[in-house]
């Protein structure tokens, strides 16, 4: 079974491809220093320092190649090539939220990029599903454990 497509915005791929480079060149040498100062001090059966080095070396190199799995596998969307004409990942858009009776704006954006806290939502959440595909004016209902929610979507825009 082929995996599954990682989709990433231009942005999001740029993102993923500097943290490797970061994890790569300076963290794996900062983490080689600190283990080269633990062991300096001696016996390593009781050494917190070096204990500390070798777990967060660990995590890095599990980072590291988390992000390599997701690169394989990435489908990049252009921004500059989205149709605007309905949603779809890579666009922003502009909705009312008719139970809070407000103006809210997000981008649609693949899982692995998602961060609702700053307005990017995953094409696989409720919200970002029930978007998919519309169109300046239509409702999108979205079933929650809070209720349904309802937002009439007012602009899409890059």
């Amino acid at each position: 079974m082929p995996e599954k497509k990682i989709i990433l915005t231009y942005h999001g791929l740029q993102e993923l491809e500097a943290e490797v480079q970061e994890l790569k060149v300076n963290r794996r040498k900062v983490i080689a220093q600190k283990i080269k100062e633990a062991r300096a001090q001696g016996d390593l059966s009781e050494n917190a320092e070096y204990d500390a080095a070798k777990e967060e070396q660990a995590e890095v190199e599990t980072r590291i190649v988390q992000i390599e799995k997701l690169l394989k596998n990435v489908e990049v969307i252009d921004e500059d090539e989205v149709d605007l004409s309905y949603i779809g990942i890579g666009c922003k858009v502009r909705l009312f939220d008719m139970e809070y009776d407000e103006e809210i704006d997000y981008a649609l954006v693949g899982s692995t990029e998602a961060d609702p806290l700053h307005g990017k939502i995953s094409n696989e959440s409720p919200v970002g599903e029930a978007l998919i595909g519309l169109k300046v004016g239509e409702i999108a209902e979205v079933d929650t454990p809070a209720g349904l929610l309802k937002f009439k979507v007012l602009e899409i825009h890059r």
